[in-house]
């Protein structure tokens, strides 16, 4: 399958010169990883907390999709009104790899005796890099493929927009405002346009969860996430994640059209968490015999002094 799956990938990058890039990467357990693409989310936890998580997609594929994700933020000032963070996510598949970093910077507003209402800003740079040569039986020849995309740079500027409570949030985001042509240095396909790989566009993303208190020991927090992309189909996810005793969370979540989903976590101590989630395509895809399903694991660590020691663990 590895031949098949390259020259699907061969297709979809270079099959025309004025192609779109795909979405931004995706994640199952989007509602822990919200500062990957919400800037306004720094610092909203209140201390410093640090993510890394690891997607392995369509196990069983040769090439395919593989994404890892970091990301470290903390509340700063005497009245922790500001919040700084870093957020670096790779993302590859088949040939193409690229690679988001980003500073994060945020301002919050009491808005209530509850609500709090922060802006987010972000500046950073994204890597493409294309091995060509990986797909030579499908490019031999031609001019245009001639050579890998090394590390091509460009800049990246993101906003957003985050109110939460201690059980309701509402974000909605666009991590990259800026539109760029990648690998523009290619023959001319027309009088007055240079050809170019792929081209950038504003990825909008709504994200929102409310947690109901069930009895004293289970809790239920429903969440959804929206992202809009020009050219794109709309992607929604949604899920249902169940805290038992404060320190299990099981759940279960629908991609629309595309996969289920079963979702868990542990709170080890009031520093650690870690997660684990379980994809099934509900496409053609998910009922090849080649395709073992998507695995998706993090790793929550925060740093907490003596008098913010946990009452309740957050659920977002």
């Amino acid at each position: 399958m590895g031949k098949s799956l390259a020259k699907a990938v061969f297709i979809l990058l270079v099959g025309c010169y004025g192609v779109y890039s795909q979405q931004d990467a995706q994640y199952t357990q989007y509602m822990y990883n919200t500062l990957s693409f919400n800037p306004a989310y720094t610092g909203s936890r209140g201390y410093l907390s640090s993510f890394l998580l690891h997607r392995s997609q369509w196990v069983g594929l040769d090439g395919a999709p593989s994404t890892q994700a970091l990301g470290i933020h903390s509340p700063i000032g005497e009245k922790k009104r500001m919040g700084l963070g870093l957020s670096v996510v790779n993302d590859e598949i088949g040939p193409a790899q690229e690679t988001y970093f980003n500073v994060n910077f945020s301002y919050t507003i009491q808005t209530s005796a509850e609500g709090k209402l922060a802006f987010g800003i972000s500046g950073g740079g994204h890597l493409l890099d294309i091995r060509f040569d990986e797909l030579s039986a499908y490019t031999r020849g031609d001019p245009f493929l001639a050579n890998n995309v090394d590390n091509k740079f460009s800049p990246q500027v993101g906003a957003g927009a985050y109110y939460y409570t201690e059980k309701t949030y509402l974000g909605v985001s666009v991590p990259n405002l800026l539109e760029t042509d990648h690998f523009d240095e290619g023959p001319q396909v027309s009088d007055n346009s240079a050809s170019y790989l792929a081209r950038e566009r504003l990825h909008y993303h709504v994200i929102g969860g409310h947690v109901f208190d069930l009895s004293d020991n289970i809790k239920l927090k429903p969440a959804v996430l929206g992202k809009i992309v020009s050219g794109a189909p709309l992607q929604v996810d949604l899920s249902a994640n169940f805290l038992i005793n404060e320190r299990a969370t099981l759940g279960a979540a629908y991609r629309w059209n595309a996969a289920l989903s079963f979702l868990a976590g542990f709170q080890v101590n009031d520093q650690l968490m870690v997660g684990f989630a379980y994809d099934r395509e509900v496409t053609d895809l998910g009922r090849t015999e080649f395709n073992d399903g998507s695995f998706e694991v993090f790793l929550q660590f925060e740093l907490l002094r003596n008098v913010d020691r946990l009452i309740t663990p957050r659920f977002f």
